[in-house]
């Protein structure tokens, strides 16, 4: 029998193809790797900087061999056009993560953020946009071993229909296990559209429990880079999530996009001007995180300036120059009316004041020049009116005299917050300095919008907000300063706010955030959570979000899902059960969350310990060995687990001030599985999750 030719076997090719492409990375790596800087460079920062560039550059040339270098193909019928002229008649494209070209320069792999590259995602057969087949790989580990391919401009075939692959449907439910990993390979059409939006235009993404929210908003950072790469690396782009472990879940998809500069934060991170020692009753939280308290701020800090009473006199040698009173006010006046930052009217004070001296030399008959109007502004007495008339404001003092002094806070909250909203957020003890006092979160916040009222805030050119419907109005304004010269991806579901300040409508969002005029998409197709759990989840919707869109699965799988009535026993947590969940869903592949109301974490920890059952906390990366993690019902949003067992619905509900805010909270819980969730419990279940349940 003769050897068959392996150049006959499609499957055969495409590993050659894959082969030849990782040697070609490798090549480019090593060139980069072996640039001779030493007679390119002027001087040491030079070196410094070009040395910086090099090691960047070979560190986003890394070959990951757990991750795929290309997931697609595209064969044209025709050239792309001329917009795309690295197109022919015919030409086939292989669709990856980064560009890998040969030594002649030949694309051996397009940028999957390419134009060439966007019919990978958009085609179809109703518009298959000039694409003759579209094949799709699979992968076990780093190994290529399946294809399908998708005839989209034969009319004969029937099998162009994306949502019938087989292989991006196993991508999508493929199990996972450790971080949140990139959707390159899966990004749908209505994902595509908001990934490839301009940079000019913030865009806001209303999506709910597995429809990939961040998972956009990442790609749309790693698309911005790609097409406007300059200009954000001069202005700088930011991720903003709500705690550190969210960060640390997400933090590996923009490395492996190749994007290794992208800086990530919390809110917290960025108001960070004093210790968080403290906290707040949610009243008082709640005044303070409203956005009156941005005009109390602004009185306050204005409140400093002092109209003169006096003249100022300027000795310059052998004559004297007197700005009389009179003119000094109308000096002050006139930067008050300009409204520019506090810090900036000051430093522009004694220019104005030399320039009227400056005025009064000409009329005299002398000559002065710039030289001279600097020499007048650092005069002494220039100097010592302007400490008088606009002293200089220390942020956190101020903030501290507001909530420390009754007076102060009475004059410049008159008309805007009530007398018991000021007696809310009234500390009740007097505190002696800005170190010794107990600053609370919301506190942080209200000196950094005192900041900026006296030194605008450096702005970025790109900022991503994830799980924007927990901030509150004056937290909108904080990451809003951090964009008003660049534009922003907000992205939150109304369903899943769980602060007392939780956002109502993404409209009063964007306009507290500066972007009124941003685009609102909404996601409504679940890629993560299973139809049996994300149909029981949303009895909760009615309740929490009336009017919102629930989520429809388009997985295949339907996954797992069951609620066990428990037996609790001596100390309540019916922890027999809980365990026995675990063990049962440990058996199969992939991660384990055990979600439970906050208060009932160390009885259940105690639980998984006495059993043997070794668990991870929310963040931290799990292994072979160690696959459970044990996750308070307040640090569970945003993170996903192939199986979930969540413990006691009624607990994770009343451990919330307020019923509804509970609600919402359990809506999350119960949305982080991805294959499997098993609801235990001995109390009751919360009877809106009864079958039929109407809204309130």
């Amino acid at each position: 029998m003769p050897v068959p030719d392996p150049s006959d076997d499609p499957l055969s090719r495409e590993r050659a193809h894959l082969t030849h492409s990782r040697a070609a990375l490798r090549s480019m790596r090593e060139d980069v790797e072996s640039l001779d800087i030493r007679d390119v460079t002027a001087n040491w920062v030079n070196a410094e900087v070009l040395t910086r560039q090099i090691d960047e550059r070979v560190k986003a040339l890394a070959d990951l061999s757990h991750t795929p270098l290309f997931f697609g193909r595209l064969d044209y019928l025709h050239s792309p056009g001329a917009d795309q002229a690295e197109g022919a008649e015919g030409e086939r494209f292989y669709i990856g993560r980064r560009h890998v070209h040969d030594a002649d320069g030949d694309p051996m792999v397009i940028d999957w953020r390419a134009p060439v590259s966007q019919p990978f995602y958009r085609a179809s057969k109703k518009n298959p946009l000039d694409i003759a087949l579209r094949r799709r790989f699979g992968y076990t580990g780093g190994d290529l071993t399946a294809y399908e391919d998708e005839h989209l401009s034969d009319p004969a075939d029937s099998a162009g229909d994306a949502a019938t692959s087989k292989l991006l449907q196993q991508e999508i439910e493929r199990p996972r296990v450790g971080p949140m990993r990139d959707i390159v390979a899966t990004i749908q059409p209505e994902q595509d559209e908001i990934v490839r939006s301009g940079l000019g235009g913030s865009v806001c993404v209303q999506g709910g429990p597995g429809t990939g929210k961040t998972a956009v908003g990442l790609h749309r950072v790693a698309y911005l880079l790609y097409a406007h790469r300059d200009r954000l690396a001069r202005t700088g782009t930011l991720v903003i999530g709500p705690n550190a472990s969210f960060l640390h879940y997400i933090e590996q998809v923009l490395p492996a996009l190749g994007e290794l500069e992208v800086r990530q934060a919390t809110v917290a991170d960025l108001v960070a001007h004093v210790e968080v020692r403290g906290t707040d009753e949610a009243p008082a939280a709640v005044v303070k995180g409203d956005a009156r308290m941005a005009e109390v701020l602004r009185r306050a800090v204005r409140s400093h300036v002092t109209m003169p009473v006096e003249p100022v006199m300027v000795v310059r040698g052998s004559r004297r120059w007197r700005v009389p009173a009179y003119e000094l006010e109308v000096i002050v006046r006139e930067l008050l009316d300009r409204d520019i930052r506090y810090g900036a009217a000051r430093e522009a004070l004694p220019q104005r004041i030399a320039h009227a001296v400056l005025v009064q030399m000409e009329r005299s008959g002398e000559a002065p020049d710039d030289r001279v109007q600097d020499a007048v502004a650092r005069n002494t007495a220039v100097k010592a009116a302007v400490k008088t008339l606009w002293p200089p404001v220390e942020p956190a003092k101020l903030v501290l005299r507001l909530l420390s002094d009754a007076d102060f806070l009475a004059t410049h909250a008159e008309g805007i917050l009530t007398e018991d909203e000021q007696k809310t957020i009234l500390w009740s003890k007097p505190v002696r300095s800005v170190k010794s006092a107990k600053w609370a979160a919301a506190d942080a916040v209200l000196i950094d919008e005192a900041t900026d009222l006296v030194q605008r805030t450096h702005s970025l050119g790109h900022v991503v907000l994830d799980e924007a419907q927990d901030l509150s109005p004056m937290q909108y304004r904080a990451v809003g300063r951090r964009c008003t010269t660049g534009s922003a991806t907000v992205l939150g579901d109304l369903a899943q706010g769980t602060t007392p300040w939780a956002t109502r409508s993404w409209e009063e969002a964007l306009t507290h955030l500066g972007k009124g005029d941003a685009v609102v998409e909404e996601l409504t197709a679940g890629f993560r959570v299973p139809t049996d759990v994300i149909t029981y989840a949303s009895r909760l919707l009615p309740h929490i979000a009336p009017g919102l869109t629930p989520v429809a699965s388009v997985r295949e799988n339907p996954g797992f899902f069951e609620v066990r009535p428990a037996t609790a026993d001596t100390s309540g947590t019916a922890a027999t059960e809980v365990v026995a969940a675990c063990e049962e869903l440990l058996r199969n592949e992939g991660s384990v969350g055990l979600i439970a109301a906050d208060a009932r974490v160390p009885l259940l920890a105690e639980a998984l310990a006495a059993a043997g059952l070794p668990y991870l906390g929310p963040g931290e990366e799990t292994t072979l060995t160690t696959r459970l993690t044990l996750v308070p019902a307040s640090l569970a949003k945003g993170l996903e687990y192939d199986y979930v067992v969540l413990d006691e619905p009624r607990a994770v509900v009343d451990g919330e001030p307020d019923e509804r805010t509970g609600l919402r909270r359990l809506y999350v819980s119960l949305t982080r599985a991805v294959s499997g969730l098993i609801v235990t419990h001995a109390a009751p279940l919360p009877p809106q999750l009864a079958e039929g349940a109407g809204a309130l």
